[in-house]
């Protein structure tokens, strides 16, 4: 049966014949201005359809009254950006790191590359700019290395990982001293005042026992003072820059069960050129050695 419809007794409006709970629907109609704003979209649609490639086929799509198709413009582009790069990229691809640090225009133009490659592959671990992040994420622009800041070392850092799956990778791990019970708890609470007194921290104190057990356990990776070995990927103790924190607990915890951090190898993901202008755009960033 249809619904009867009524007029509602305070406005007069015709309602819907819909009611829930004593509330009735009002049939108010839609607003003039956006009935007209509707008809001109559909209207702008169409039109749009005509105009601009739009509505596929079986062997292709109607390719637009204008002829226009914005992916061939930017293939064109890109094949114009290729073609003006070309004798950039085979200098790039003959020359060393070293070369093209002596060259200005091949210098600048890595940079540039290097950047945009940073910003694709690096940037979510190590933020913009190499500025590093909580959490084991190094800092790169400043002058602290675990696995050495010259151009060499960066590359091959970048190309084979750390603690990853090639056999090039850099790896090396810290044994975890007090949950393997190499060391008692008094003992790295006494080796973890050392280490802070080596950077001059406030909750450093170096007794003769802290001494003690650092040289035995601890100088053959990171130096008799706490310099670091970039050989072994032992990060310096003595100059307040921390991986996982400086405080007392961080440390503490870090030699009782420590963290290893593990950065991906770039060398199946990305080509030489790329890795070249990564390793010189992030030798620029302030801290290369």
């Amino acid at each position: 049966m249809p619904t009867k419809i009524e007029k509602d007794s305070l406005t007069g409006t015709e309602t819907t014949g819909h009611e829930w709970d004593g509330i009735k629907e009002l049939n108010n109609p839609l607003p003039k201005w956006w009935l007209y704003v509707f008809y001109v979209t559909i209207a702008w649609s169409a039109v749009y359809m005509l105009l601009y490639p739009s509505i596929p086929g079986i062997t292709g799509y109607f390719g637009g009254i204008l002829d226009t198709n914005q992916r061939e413009k930017l293939d064109l582009r890109m094949a114009e950006a290729d073609l003006y790069q070309a004798d950039y990229r085979a200098a790039l691809e003959q020359a060393s790191a070293e070369e093209i640090e002596g060259n200005p225009d091949l210098l600048q133009f890595a940079i540039a590359g290097g950047r945009a490659a940073f910003s694709d592959n690096c940037t979510p671990c190590h933020a913009l700019g190499g500025a590093g992040q909580a959490g084991g994420y190094p800092v790169l622009a400043d002058d602290d290395w675990l696995w050495g800041g010259t151009l060499d070392a960066i590359q091959h850092t970048i190309s084979y990982g750390v603690r990853h799956e090639p056999a090039q990778t850099r790896y090396s791990e810290m044994p975890a001293f007090g949950q393997l019970g190499i060391l008692s708890r008094e003992d790295v609470d006494a080796v973890t005042h050392y280490v802070l007194s080596l950077s001059g921290a406030e909750e450093g104190e170096a007794t003769p026992e802290g001494e003690e057990l650092y040289l035995s356990q601890c100088s053959a990776c990171h130096g008799e003072n706490g310099e670091g070995m970039s050989e072994l990927g032992a990060p310096n103790l003595s100059d307040q820059v921390w991986l996982y924190g400086g405080d007392y607990a961080s440390v503490n915890s870090q030699i009782w069960n420590p963290q290893h951090g593990v950065m991906p190898a770039f060398a199946d993901r990305l080509d030489d050129n790329t890795i070249k202008m990564l390793a010189i755009y992030v030798h620029n960033l302030g801290g290369g050695q």
